[in-house]
């Protein structure tokens, strides 16, 4: 399964809007971990704590998947995040980690 880190920094003056809309946006998330395709996530602060963006860690089956995603999410779809830079990777296998001797 494919797995992404999106970097997504907001739109210029769209915090009162990211706010507005951050229940929805958190319910989608939760949606999303009980579904087994958000991995973890956070929002980025600027110097003064303020969100100005976010960082997703995410699986979908494909590419499609995390594009309908996208269309879904409702700082993508309602333009609060600006630009979102999608990061193919593969996640730490971390019980394989721990459980080795390295």
């Amino acid at each position: 399964m494919p797995q992404y880190a999106l970097i997504c920094r907001d739109a210029p003056g769209v915090l009162e809007r990211r706010m507005a809309a951050r229940g929805a946006h958190m319910a989608g998330l939760k949606s999303e971990k009980s579904a087994n395709r958000i991995v973890d996530g956070g929002a980025m602060l600027d110097a003064e704590g303020n969100m100005v963006g976010s960082v997703v860690l995410c699986q979908f089956d494909d590419r499609a998947g995390l594009d309908a995603y996208l269309d879904r999410e409702i700082y993508a779809r309602d333009g609060i995040w600006g630009d979102i830079e999608v990061i193919e990777m593969r996640f730490v296998d971390w019980p394989k980690l721990m459980a080795s001797s390295a």
